[in-house]
């Protein structure tokens, strides 16, 4: 199971690692500021070397942006992502900015 919202990818896992974070934000935009995060329902963010991982315990959690729609996420376990772009002329990957 993947889901999107602009450039951050859910993408559903076994288990979830690392370190309970404080907060429900995602991703925050280089550009415009704003944040992709957890709105409703009951979930904990992880970190572990680097990469967030979402623990949606309640039926359902509201992920929601300023700049798009909001995406319920069902109960179960994700790994976060940020969806990357192919530079050609530098032959090089990298994330795309918000």
């Amino acid at each position: 199971m993947l889901i999107q919202q602009g450039d951050v990818l859910i993408q559903k896992v076994n288990e979830v690692k690392g370190k309970k974070l404080k907060h429900l934000t995602l991703a925050e935009g280089e550009v415009t500021g704003h944040s992709h995060k957890i709105t409703e329902g009951d979930a904990d963010l992880y970190e572990h070397e680097g990469t967030l991982f979402l623990s949606v315990k309640s039926d359902k959690a509201v992920l929601t942006h300023e700049e798009h729609h909001a995406v319920e996420i069902p109960k179960g376990d994700y790994k976060i992502g940020i969806v990357q772009e192919y530079d050609h002329f530098a032959e090089e990957a990298k994330n795309v900015a918000d």
